[in-house]
């Protein structure tokens, strides 16, 4: 596993050449994939501030999808370099980051090889120059068909973790990280399903949800200025849906962490009356919009859960903890790079449960979700927890899955895979 390490060398130290087109898009890659190995950041943190000097919205884009596929592949584009050299790159070496993301464009991307060497390779100058140039050709002089597996090999201790969880769904899973996922679309009104597929040109899992190929500019769908959807990964939209219709009208619903919104929209959506919280001023702000966009309504908090007491009791709360985030890795591929403090986040996510419960009125429903593959966030947190359980029954899944024996949820990247996948989510439901 690539971890982050002091570089000697960073990405800052050889300026591309101004007059060469396409290289200041290459330079924001190399930056956003150096964020990510060396300093240990989200790419979505990272992105912004880094892709600001590059001017034109497609080439952010593609700067974004080369950073993305060399985390997506990285461990495999390492053994194609380090096969085609004698000469040790360290991990941290800037030359072994151009190679990455030359491999990928040609590989992953379909750029032409001439195009990646004119681009890439002035972000290098002498040697490490001489090194890439040599190491790239090398590669593609054996072929490029098959050059890559047909699912990326996992870093070393995700594997690891994963082998020992998941040892059944472990090549599955894999295989649903090979590709970006598609656009999954959230509908404002279930009862519009097939009309909103119709007029998007999309498909529909369950009621409420419309998939649509990836690549599609969001902003210009039809139904996007209007409130008639919002995008959300169909796993992420279970959790909200266990918690059902509001049993009367002036029903209470909680959604802690509830930052960007989606679930949020989800239970205003459905008829409750909802205090949405995020101790996030950044993400509270995305959610407010969120809401206002999709002519949504909710009370916004900005707090945080552990120290805030609400000033009523709930008939129903939702809590998408805080995690690593492990099961969003097709999306965001960094995740899997990135040092996650596993005992701070399930001693926080133990917290929030233990707090919230308080807070349920007699006959209420609570909800516990994360985006996680990991055991000690989800499985492990629910068995630990005290409460009467209310199982998940399969009709209130999208077709294909079904409820663990101990009526929980658990998603993986490998699931529905001739639908598009999902993303690895997990949750369990329990009534007071």
């Amino acid at each position: 596993m690539v971890r982050p390490t002091r570089s000697r060398s960073t990405p800052d130290s050889a300026a591309p050449p101004a007059e060469i087109p396409g290289a200041a898009t290459r330079l924001a890659a190399l930056r956003l994939i150096d964020a990510v190995l060396r300093r240990g950041e989200p790419l979505d943190q990272a992105a912004p501030p880094l892709l600001r000097p590059v001017p034109r919205a497609d080439d952010r884009a593609l700067a974004t999808a080369i950073a993305q596929e060399v985390l997506r592949w990285l461990v495999d584009c390492d053994a194609l370099i380090d096969d085609a050299t004698r000469q040790v790159l360290p991990e941290d070496a800037k030359a072994r980051s151009v190679l990455r993301m030359m491999l990928v464009q040609v590989l992953r991307l379909g750029l032409p090889p001439h195009a990646v060497v004119a681009t890439a390779l002035p972000l290098l100058t002498g040697g490490p120059r001489r090194l890439a140039h040599g190491v790239f050709s090398a590669v593609l002089a054996r072929g490029i068909e098959g050059a890559l597996p047909l699912s990326p090999s996992l870093p070393a201790e995700v594997a690891q973790r994963w082998e020992a969880a998941w040892p059944d769904r472990l090549d599955a899973i894999a295989a649903g990280l090979a590709e970006p996922p598609p656009l999954d679309l959230t509908l404002a009104d279930p009862a519009k399903t097939a009309q909103w597929a119709e007029t998007l040109g999309g498909v529909s899992l369950m009621p409420g949800h419309v998939r649509l190929a990836r690549g599609q500019a969001v902003e210009a769908l039809p139904g996007f200025g209007e409130g008639g959807w919002w995008v959300q990964d169909l796993a992420a939209t279970i959790p909200a849906r266990l918690i059902g219709a509001p049993p009367f009208a002036g029903a209470r619903a909680l959604d802690l962490c509830a930052a960007p919104g989606g679930k949020t929209m989800q239970l205003a959506a459905a008829g409750w009356h909802v205090t949405a919280l995020d101790k996030s001023a950044r993400r509270i702000e995305r959610l407010t919009e969120n809401l206002a966009r999709n002519l949504l309504s909710a009370e916004v908090v900005t707090a945080d859960a552990l120290t805030w007491t609400p000033d009523r009791t709930f008939d129903a709360i939702l809590i998408d903890a805080p995690c690593s985030a492990t099961g969003t890795a097709r999306r965001h591929p960094d995740v899997l790079h990135r040092h996650h403090g596993f005992a701070e986040l399930t001693a926080l996510q133990a917290a929030l449960l233990a707090r919230a419960a308080g807070w349920l009125n007699p006959g209420g429903t609570l909800v516990y979700a994360v985006c996680s593959l990991e055991p000690a966030e989800a499985e492990a947190q629910a068995a630990a927890f005290a409460a009467t359980p209310l199982p998940v029954t399969a009709e209130e899944l999208p077709r294909g899955l079904a409820p663990t024996p101990e009526g929980w949820l658990r998603t993986d990247p490998g699931m529905l895979p001739t639908a598009g996948g999902l993303d690895g989510f997990f949750a369990a439901r329990w009534r007071r």
